[in-house]
């Protein structure tokens, strides 16, 4: 293989490479195009080289070769030696032997009686023989010496030609080199080189050798240029009589312009093969690279512009991974800006929030330079200071709000005992001293057919602030020396948490309202007292959860037979997905 050829045919992928990327074609449909087409060229390439069509069309051709060197030698044998029961008599041989003439004991007296194979009379019959079939033919002597080679072999009236190579030939390009070279490479395989020998070293040559010891022999090489050469020897003998050997092979490129042949019939069948491929890969890259790129360019439009919706492709009609990717992009986009709308209202509702006390603080540190009696001073102060704790109590809540969204995503869920965790904390509500008296009382109920257990997955430590957040609510509403009542009871797939407390309940037109942000409705307790956060970031804990919570009244008969119902308190309901 010549050298510096990797550069070249890296150089080669790169044009390739950019020329699809100019005709517009995306990444991923470059990809596909081209896995596509390395299986189907590694395939061919596989079929090309490990055809069992050249193997078999060597072994034919030895049998052939075998066969019709037995019917040549045998011609040879029968009409181009000498008899060797009718044989001849010199007279002038008769008058040395009649003077005298004496042989050594280990001297063959009738050696000049023995008739070799006559060039002059196989001529004509080899080439009649030979001259069809266009098979090269050499006649070697029991001493491995040349006789005859078809190949110099002309008769009276042949044209002699010669195919020379033309001096304005150009140098065949570099992709023309490389394909002669693997072909060479891929033709020759493992067979041995084949050479000429001289006319003397007829010999050297294995099957000429194995020949003149009465077997017949054949090799299969490989000339400098990759092509087939197969070589067949036969002895040439006569009543066992061995007068020489006969070897016939192949032209060489024979075998190989046959298997050139089928292979060019495989690379037509792989042109087809591999534009019906580009098609469909083409069309496969379709279905996957444009849906993608209009999701990516979707999501890019997304990211530059948070301000305004963007409208991310429908693919809910495929079945597939598109459609799921689709789907998956549009809830992903959804949530982002109901997430963006929650934090621009969030921080409306903080500004407008922290605005209230600040603006309070500020009247009364102007003001109190100027107040003249001592009592005038004090209620100042307490306006102060009551609007600084209203300050901490509202960065204590905002700072706790703003990180639940981010501690519920980032720590993992686990099966939470709620039996355990409410008998926990009804018993430490229950042993903290309070002035209220309020007491704390709980009851677990089991749903006939449903399971024992109190399992919900989630994260203890958020279940553990909701239920702190509705009994502190509960108590803040309960009369001194009142009761609240958690009533847990596992249905089939659910679990229900109930907090009953006997305040006076919730204002019909607030049912809706006590779960938004910084919303209070205490007129009984004073302004300030509360952030009206708890029951928003309860809300959010549960449907992170999975869960959801409402709030109702419960109503009690009315102490006159014919009076209406009235309210006895607030109830407060919390599901959760049982694990």
């Amino acid at each position: 293989m010549p050298a510096g050829w990797w550069p070249g045919v890296l150089a080669t992928l790169r044009k390739w490479r950019s020329f699809l990327a100019s005709q517009g074609f995306s990444s991923i449909t470059r990809r596909i195009l081209l896995l596509n087409l390395a299986g189907l060229v590694a395939l061919v390439s596989g079929i090309l080289y490990l055809s069992e069509y050249r193997a078999g069309l060597i072994d034919a051709r030895v049998q052939s070769l075998l066969i019709q060197g037995e019917i040549i030698a045998g011609a040879i044998a029968g009409s181009a030696t000498a008899d060797n029961y009718a044989i001849t008599i010199k007279p002038e041989r008769l008058l040395e032997l009649q003077q005298g003439e004496t042989y050594s004991p280990g001297e063959e007296v009738l050696a000049p009686l023995e008739f070799p194979i006559n060039p002059e009379r196989i001529a004509p019959l080899l080439n009649r023989l030979v001259s069809p079939t266009n098979t090269r033919a050499r006649i070697y002597d029991r001493d491995g010496i040349l006789i005859l080679d078809t190949r110099t072999l002309y008769l009276r009236g042949d044209i002699l030609r010669f195919d020379l190579p033309s001096p304005t030939a150009e140098k065949p390009a570099f992709f023309v080199r490389l394909w002669n070279s693997l072909m060479k490479r891929v033709g020759r395989g493992e067979l041995p080189l084949y050479r000429e020998l001289g006319p003397e070293n007829g010999k050297g040559y294995q099957e000429i050798a194995s020949a003149l010891g009465g077997q017949n022999s054949s090799v299969v090489r490989a000339n400098d240029r990759g092509e087939v050469i197969v070589s067949v020897a036969v002895p040439v003998q006569r009543f066992r009589a061995i007068f020489g050997a006969l070897l016939l092979s192949t032209q060489g490129g024979e075998i190989d312009a046959a298997v050139e042949a089928e292979r060019f019939v495989i690379v037509r069948v792989f042109l087809i093969a591999a534009s019906v491929m580009v098609v469909l890969s083409v069309l496969l890259a379709g279905t996957i690279g444009g849906p993608v790129r209009r999701l990516a360019d979707a999501a890019e439009r997304v990211r530059r512009r948070t301000r305004t919706r963007v409208e991310i492709p429908d693919f809910f009609s495929r079945s597939d991974e598109i459609g799921h990717l689709s789907r998956a992009i549009r809830d992903m986009t959804d949530a982002l800006y109901a997430r963006i709308e929650a934090i621009e209202s969030f921080a409306a509702d903080v500004a407008h929030e922290l605005k209230n006390p600040l603006t309070s603080l500020r009247s009364a540190v102007e003001t109190l330079p100027l107040v003249k009696s001592e009592d005038a001073r004090n209620r100042l102060l307490a306006v102060i200071e009551h609007d600084v704790l209203r300050l901490d109590r509202l960065i204590t809540d905002i700072s706790d709000a703003s990180r639940l969204d981010a501690d519920l995503q980032r720590q993992e869920a686990v099966p939470v005992d709620l039996e355990k965790l409410l008998t926990a904390l009804v018993k430490i509500a229950n042993e903290v001293p309070r002035d209220d008296g309020v007491t704390i009382e709980i009851v677990f109920q089991r749903a006939a057919g449903a399971p024992a257990a109190f399992i919900v997955p989630g994260q203890d430590s958020r279940l553990g602030q909701v239920t702190d957040n509705l009994l502190e609510n509960a108590r803040s509403f309960s009369p001194p020396g009142g009761t609240v009542r958690i009533t847990c009871r596992r249905l089939k797939d659910e679990i229900e948490i109930m907090v009953d407390d006997d305040g006076p309940g919730v204002r019909p037109e607030a049912l809706g309202k006590i779960f938004e942000r910084f919303y209070t409705d205490r007129p009984e307790q004073g302004f300030g007292q509360n952030s009206g956060l708890g029951l928003s970031i309860s809300r959010q804990i549960l449907e992170g959860h999975g869960g959801r919570i409402w709030a109702e009244n419960r109503m009690a008969p009315s102490p006159r037979p014919d009076g209406p119902s009235r309210v006895a308190g607030a109830r407060f309901i919390v599901r959760l997905p049982a694990a």
